[in-house]
């Protein structure tokens, strides 16, 4: 397994290793943190998947094999939109996201207020998700719905807040919702009679990405039809960015360096702890039955809680500081070619190595009995990725308006879903929300932004904003292909066969 783990990463080191000594020429800054940094991430990934497998996956599809035997609709539902909400509001994605975004609207946007909007539109997604597999309604009746609720709303919408709402959607599943969810759809799909678990239990994630899209752009619509500019939140809020920003493992003591990482261990901690409170009074106190196989299930979330916060703790010493420095220097080169290319293949190499993915991918791989290849999705998936953030970059040099691009995207995604076979839509759908999380929204973001401040006539809350939304909706695209791709293999082999 840790084997594995640096194999995800070694993409991402040839992509920096390569544009930092043939294009940029320069040595890295801390190059022996970088390193440490990169080792403890891979070590993190390999814990983070075995907590997966032998404590969150088996959590959820218990959790919902007894509420299918329980058969109180009400309470699953409620389960549902609480498991949303509580994950969301302390995403540390989206938290960034929501501060990056008061900075830059002048304070006009709160970024509090925010986070709480799109968590609220993520609770009723995974309610509504859950409802539509309890009745068995095929996902793209719900989903292009959506898009279409969308596109009508970006029409109303101010031209400030469209890039932001469709960022939205791409940083609200966390690392460690992902897997719950999707245990919990694939469960509840598994234990009711009619079902399957591939056609019907995945799709929650796309839910979750879709309504924050429809919810911030409402807000929108409000703040900038009755609120003004907040100059003095502003102040305060990039103090407090450039004090966090500041803080590093380079040139402090021991003792604060190890006060550091445990801050982040109980930072972790308290990210999951609303979850853990959650499933805890609905195992307890609604299903009154004690959790099987507990040891294995505490085990699990402690590997979870130290996987998960060592990947951390390796991103902010390694891939971070190198990925802003690296995305600065490529703005001021001017060349914007080699801008694509690493939009390109940064996209490609942190989705490739980016945990919520290989979860959902894991999953699918297991619900299909081996039909879909998991490294082969997440390939696609990656390739999805890495055109979709080259199309940003390309549409902030340019300075075209996004939604053009956004929805041109959804009529795509809506053509293909026609085409595509009912097995792999579903998972299309979910693809789109596993792949900006941990890894890819701190680098994309500082890239977009980078960007938009860097070029002449471009404003980093109009252009700066978008490319998590791009690289949120490519990968529906790729998948899908893939899925027509086998499709039409396995039909060739077949006749051949016969």
């Amino acid at each position: 397994m840790l084997k594995g783990s640096f194999m995800d990463l070694l993409p991402i080191i040839i992509v920096i290793a390569f544009f930092q000594a043939v294009i940029l020429r320069q040595t890295p800054d801390n190059l022996t943190s970088i390193v440490i940094g990169l080792f403890i991430v891979a070590v993190g990934l390999a814990i983070f998947i075995k907590g997966l497998e032998i404590g969150i996956f088996p959590l959820g599809e218990n959790l919902a094999n007894e509420f299918a035997r329980k058969g109180s609709i009400f309470w699953l539902l409620l389960f549902a939109f609480l498991i949303g909400f509580s994950t969301t509001v302390a995403e540390p994605a989206l938290i960034a996201i929501a501060k990056k975004a008061e900075v830059i609207s002048n304070g006009r946007i709160d970024d509090t207020v925010l986070r709480y909007i799109v968590a609220l539109s993520v609770g009723c997604a995974i309610a509504l998700g859950v409802f539509r597999i309890i009745v068995g309604h095929p996902i793209q009746w719900y989903i292009i719905s959506g898009y279409i609720l969308v596109v009508v709303v970006t029409f109303f919408s101010p031209k400030e807040i469209v890039g932001l709402a469709y960022d939205s959607g791409g940083v609200t599943t966390s690392t460690v919702t992902v897997p719950l969810v999707t245990a919990l759809g694939v469960g509840l799909a598994s234990s009711i009679r009619g079902r399957n678990p591939v056609i019907d239990g995945f799709g929650l994630i796309a839910f979750a990405s879709l309504t924050p899209m429809i919810f911030v752009q409402l807000y929108g619509i409000v703040v900038y039809s009755f609120f003004s500019a907040d100059a003095t939140v502003t102040a305060a809020v990039v103090a407090h960015e450039v004090e966090q920003s500041t803080t590093g493992f380079g040139g402090q003591s021991l003792i604060l360096n190890l006060g550091k990482l445990l801050f982040d261990l109980l930072g972790v901690i308290k990210d999951i702890l609303p979850i853990l409170a959650v499933i805890c009074f609905f195992q307890f106190g609604v299903i009154k039955k004690a959790l099987p196989h507990l040891k294995n299930v505490i085990g699990g979330i402690v590997l979870v809680i130290l996987g998960l916060d060592a990947f951390i703790v390796g991103l902010e010493m390694g891939l971070f500081p190198i990925g802003e420095t690296m995305a600065a220097q490529l703005t001021e080169m001017n060349n914007l070619f080699l801008i694509y290319l690493f939009g390109f293949l940064i996209g490609f190499s942190t989705t490739m190595a980016e945990p919520a993915l290989m979860a959902v991918a894991l999953k699918a791989k297991e619900v299909s009995d081996g039909a879909i290849n998991d490294f082969i999705l997440r390939c696609f998936v990656a390739v999805g990725v890495a055109i979709g953030i080259s199309l940003g970059c390309y549409r902030i040099v340019v300075g075209d308006s996004i939604q053009y691009y956004i929805i041109g995207g959804y009529m795509i995604v809506i053509f293909m879903t026609y085409f595509a076979p009912k097995y792999i839509i579903p998972i299309a759908y979910d693809s789109g929300g596993v792949t900006t999380s941990t890894v890819t929204v701190p680098l994309v973001a500082a890239l977009g932004l980078g960007l938009a401040t860097n070029i002449e006539g471009r404003s980093p809350l109009i252009d700066g904003f978008g490319l998590i939304a791009f690289a949120s909706l490519f990968p529906m695209i790729t998948v899908m292909g893939y899925g027509i791709i086998s499709e039409r293999f396995l039909k060739k082999k077949t006749q051949k066969e016969s």
